[in-house]
């Protein structure tokens, strides 16, 4: 529903077009949005998501509408309001009061003040001949898909038969989930309390609960106290995959490439006392993650900033009962929550990120017992980042066993006519699983 004009829209535009460009240039959405300052943030990054998830169609539009691409800054003032404007029925606010605030945006900002006129055409064009130039983008693929060229092209290649619903649930945002610490209160009656406190929420999966609506997190009853966190269903099924089979306790757990914490904390939660789990981080800010979340939830893991593939730097020649590693990808499978990375990511880093995956794999192998079992785990739907990855490794390394497991997830929200069947239930991001048991010798 169109909203009336807030005497702040030409100011969440003039920051959008800022993010936007900043985007462009290589920098996260997650970042560009610290820089905004905190009264204008929330409304800025509802804008900003919109505009990522329509930026394709914005692009072909934009070059209907002119002939040389204009400044980087103007341009990305001309493809925000574009982005918001062009589908009438889920504009923001209406069409006219965008491209009335975009050209107030740029009057007032002292680098577009000479492209203000320039915009203002270029828009008032765009409401005039709106049919007519969308018509013209229709044959275009990552206008009608939102994504780029490469992006839409990889997906055909390996999902013929599902790559327009993997798009269309990339294109919705994410529901809120969260995942119940069991081991202080039962899903249960953490639901009841959310009740009470008007909250409405549905089960997912073994410990997870899905909110109606999104809430800041400290709005939810219990998340300060520790009885919940913030994760997706698909990523909850990594704890439950490797612990599964499990029955020995102690176990010694590695998680690799841990931050922010999310899975370390989930191991934690499920094993039995006198276990031990090692996260690992090559990054020292995100490290810092870790240890801030287990705190919250009152958990202990001995976290460590290293390479995961540089054993000398942090292995103690102790082998590992169980290990995972959530590699790093793509994030392809995670796009609804991160419309950014579609435009951030470009087709050559795939290889470059399997081959990162590879020496991990190859690493972290030999710190696993005999018996023991490694779950190889990416946020990617490609499949050069999973079963081809796993594929590989198999027929490299003799001693290691693929067990049964979920494989690919496609993102899938609960709109029936863009779920695809997978081997969990429910509302997910994609996500890809191994199960990997490395044979006894005999």
């Amino acid at each position: 529903m169109n909203q009336q004009p807030s005497k702040q829209l030409w100011q969440l535009l003039q920051a959008v077009a800022q993010a936007v460009m900043n985007v462009r240039q290589g920098a996260s959405a997650t970042a560009v949005l610290e820089a905004v300052p905190a009264p204008l943030r929330p409304g800025v990054q509802a804008l900003l998501f919109q505009v990522l998830r329509q930026l394709g169609r914005a692009h072909a539009l934009r070059d209907q509408l002119v002939k040389r691409e204009p400044p980087p800054l103007a341009d990305a003032l001309l493809c925000s309001a574009l982005a918001l404007a062009w589908d009438e029925s889920n504009a923001p606010y209406e069409p006219f009061t965008l491209v009335n605030q975009a050209v107030e945006a740029a009057k007032k900002t002292k680098s577009l003040r000479a492209q203000a006129n320039f915009l203002n055409a270029c828009l008032r064009r765009f409401l005039r001949e709106r049919e007519a130039l969308l018509a013209q983008t229709q044959h275009n693929m990552s206008a009608v898909w939102n994504h780029p060229q490469w992006w839409i092209q990889r997906l055909q290649k390996d999902y013929p038969n599902a790559w327009q619903a993997i798009l269309q649930a990339n294109n919705a945002p994410a529901p809120m989930s969260l995942r119940v610490n069991t081991q202080r209160i039962s899903r249960q009656a953490l639901l009841d309390s959310w009740q009470e406190a008007g909250l409405v929420a549905e089960c997912v999966g073994e410990q997870g609960l899905t909110l109606q609506q999104a809430r800041g997190v400290h709005e939810i009853p219990g998340f300060a106290q520790g009885l919940c966190s913030v994760q997706d269903p698909g990523a909850q099924h990594a704890a439950h995959a490797l612990l599964a089979a499990r029955q020995a306790m102690p176990l010694r757990v590695l998680d690799a490439c841990a931050a922010p914490g999310g899975k370390t904390a989930h191991f934690l939660e499920l094993l039995g006392a006198g276990s031990e789990v090692i996260a690992l981080e090559i990054d020292a800010k995100r490290a810092q993650r870790i240890d801030q979340n287990l705190q919250r939830l009152g958990l202990t893991a001995r976290v460590m900033v290293a390479n995961a593939a540089e054993l000398e730097q942090w292995w103690d020649k102790k082998p590992f009962d169980a290990v995972l590693l959530d590699a790093p990808c793509s994030a392809s499978g995670i796009v609804r929550r991160h419309p950014d990375v579609r435009w951030l990511r470009r087709e050559s880093d795939i290889a470059q990120l399997a081959q990162i995956q590879t020496k991990l794999l190859e690493k972290l192998w030999a710190v696993l017992k005999p018996g023991g079992q490694l779950l190889y785990c990416t946020c990617s739907v490609f499949k050069a980042e999973g079963e081809d990855q796993i594929k590989a490794f198999v027929q490299r390394n003799t001693d290691a066993l693929l067990l049964p497991s979920v494989g690919h997830l496609k993102p899938q929200n609960s709109t029936p006519d863009t779920a695809l069947a997978d081997n969990l239930v429910g509302d997910h991001d994609g996500f890809f699983y191994a199960l990997l048991e490395k044979n006894k010798i005999v």
